[in-house]
Formats: structure tokens, C-alpha cells, sequence
């Protein structure tokens, strides 16, 4: 979901752009909004990190959040002052340079044994450099490196890149009415990608999340392009109408969600922290106590938790769906 979600941030990106330059925008002024965006987004993130506990010390500094604002903050000088080819090309640099950094750039582990190219948790470059500027401000349950690490956000920014450029291509082939053009070079693009991130896996570069990898960048970028496609042919581009409208209607829960993404998103993750922290005068959580019904059930208990989830998420979307419903949507 995570590097989907900085895909489609990416097509965001470059289609507002595009349509804020008509209204006679300038670069500067593009610049000046993205940035305070990604603060905005970045502050919201930390301050996050700080429920339950508010300790400055050893409040986490990454975080979902502010990889999203990282990833947008560095992005968007490149969305507004290069085309196609320079955003390819700011992809391929990023790339670069974290496989030089995490292959061949030799640096102690948490323990003091100095190597290169070793991935293997806390050992590789990215969490040398965590450490090193973050300190006691990682993920609390790795301590000596970070999911969301600083190294790790050069090729994220890949995928919202790649975002941008299929949100170019997307509006010029609508423009000259070449959908269908969009949907078949769609395929190649995902094709190549999920291709060459096989091929790197199968070497020296493995796909995986938490150091979010080249392999993984394009992995997903891959899975990604198909995804977005094939939305795009459902929901835009086919040509029977009646059929169309029936998968839109089909497709109006991800509308309802998408609506209202991050404060969704930002929500779920506060109601999260406070049913899991508050406590009943029984001593249980808020969260054992809603939890407690479905353990009863007398399913197996990983049904159990699944179920919880599924209601938990009927209970962020009936929120989503009510300020849908009202035309509430807020924007970051």
C-alpha cells in the first residue's frame, strides 16, 4: 500500500501542476505550496510519534508520514522544472546512489564490525546513517535502524517520480484521445519494471520493504503502473457506458476512501494509539475490551484478529462515508 500510495501522490502531483500552471501559477509559487505541504504533512507525523508517551528524548522521528513529505519535498523541484526525460533521469541518479552507498561504502554496525554491502538488519549503510543522525529517534522495536530510514527515502522518491511521469503521459494521451495507447505502453512500463526488479533480486539486490531497495522501488512501480492502468480502463476509458458506470459504482468505496486519504489515514492511526493506551477501571485497554467479543466468538485466533480488522475498517469508513456523503474533505 505504502509505495502505491506515493505512486499515486506522484500522479497527484503532476496533474495539480499542470492545472494550477493554467491558471497562471508560477514555478516559484508551485514550489512554495508543495514545501509547506510536505512541512505540514511532516509535523503532523511526528507529532503522531508523540502519543502516548510526549517524551522529546525518544520520540521517533520517520515515520510513514514524513517519508510521504520527504519523498514529496524532494520531488517536487523536479515535477516542476524538468519534463520526462529529467525525471527519468533524477530516478536513475537516486537509484545510483543508494546502490553505490549500501553497497560499497564501508561502515560499522551497532556492535563496531566495519563492512560493505551487508544487508542484514542494523548492519547495512542506511541504519550507519539512522544512527548516526537519529539516534534514540528509531522505530522503538528495531532501535538501531529505521523502516522509514533516511538512505531508504532516495529510491521511495523513485516511485513518486514514476507517479509523475505516468500522470504526464496520461493526460497527453487523453488529450489527443489515445487511451488506448496509455493502456498498452502501461503494460510494457509495468512489464520492464517488475522484470529488471527480478533480475536484481536474483543478484545482489533483494526486494525488501523495510530497506525499500531499488528491486522493491521498481517491484512495486511495476505492480503499480498495471494497477492504475487498469483502474484507469475500468473506470475512464472503456467505451460501453453502461458497463462503466456500473464499475464506478462498484469502485465508490476507494473513491469514498481516496477522498479523504491522509486525514483518514492520520485518524485511524490516532484511534489506534488511544484504544490501545487508555485503560477501563478494569485495567484493560480500550482495545482489549473491544477486542474481548471476538476472542469469544470461539474462532481460531488469527479469524479472530481478522475480524476485528474488517470492523475496525467498517468503522473508519462509515467516518469516510459520512463526510462523503456531506461533501467534507479535507486537504492537506
Amino acid at each position: 500500500v505504502f509505495p502505491f500510495f506515493l505512486f499515486i501522490v506522484g500522479v497527484a502531483m503532476t496533474l495539480s501542476i499542470q492545472r494550477q500552471r493554467i491558471d497562471g501559477i508560477t514555478n516559484a509559487q508551485l514550489l512554495n505550496g508543495l514545501s509547506r505541504r510536505a512541512i505540514l504533512i511532516f509535523v503532523i507525523g511526528v507529532f503522531m510519534n508523540f502519543i502516548p508517551q510526549f517524551d522529546l528524548s525518544t520520540v521517533r522521528i520517520p515515520g510513514v508520514l514524513q517519508r510521504i513529505a520527504l519523498c514529496s519535498l524532494i520531488a517536487a523541484p523536479v515535477v516542476i522544472w524538468c519534463g520526462v526525460i529529467g525525471q527519468g533521469v533524477a530516478m536513475a541518479m537516486l537509484f545510483s546512489i543508494y546502490l553505490v552507498l549500501m553497497h560499497w561504502v564501508p561502515v560499522p554496525d551497532a556492535s563496531g564490525v566495519v563492512a560493505a554491502g551487508v544487508l542484514e538488519p542494523g548492519r547495512d549503510f542506511g541504519a550507519y546513517v539512522d544512527r548516526l543522525l537519529l539516534s534514540e529517534h528509531l522505530w522503538a522495536k528495531a532501535k538501531t535502524w529505521d523502516p522509514e530510514g533516511l538512505v531508504s527515502t532516495l529510491p521511495a522518491v523513485g516511485n513518486l517520480l514514476a507517479g509523475s511521469i505516468a500522470g504526464v503521459y496520461l493526460r497527453r494521451r487523453q488529450a489527443a484521445g489515445e487511451s488506448r495507447r496509455f493502456m498498452l505502453g502501461s503494460v510494457w512500463v509495468g512489464a520492464v519494471a517488475l522484470f529488471i526488479a527480478d533480475v536484481m533480486n536474483s543478484n545482489s539486490m533483494p526486494i525488501n520493504k523495510n530497506l525499500w531497495t531499488v528491486s522493491y522501488s521498481l517491484w512495486m512501480t511495476g505492480w503499480a503502473v498495471w494497477t492504475f492502468a487498469a483502474f484507469f480502463y475500468c473506470l475512464d476509458a472503456i467505451r460501453n457506458e453502461s458497463l462503466r458506470e456500473r464499475l464506478r459504482t462498484m469502485a465508490l468505496p476507494f473513491t469514498i476512501y481516496g477522498m479523504n486519504a491522509l486525514f483518514i489515514f492520520v485518524l485511524s492511526g490516532l484511534i489506534g494509539r488511544l484504544i490501545t493506551t487508555l485503560k477501563l477501571s478494569d485495567g484493560r485497554s480500550i482495545k482489549a475490551a473491544l477486542y474481548a467479543p471476538f476472542l469469544n466468538l470461539g474462532f481460531d485466533a488469527k479469524l479472530s484478529s481478522l475480524l476485528f480488522a474488517i470492523a475496525f475498517n467498517v468503522f473508519m469508513f462509515s467516518i469516510a462515508w459520512w463526510m462523503w456523503r456531506r461533501k467534507l474533505f479535507i486537504k492537506i
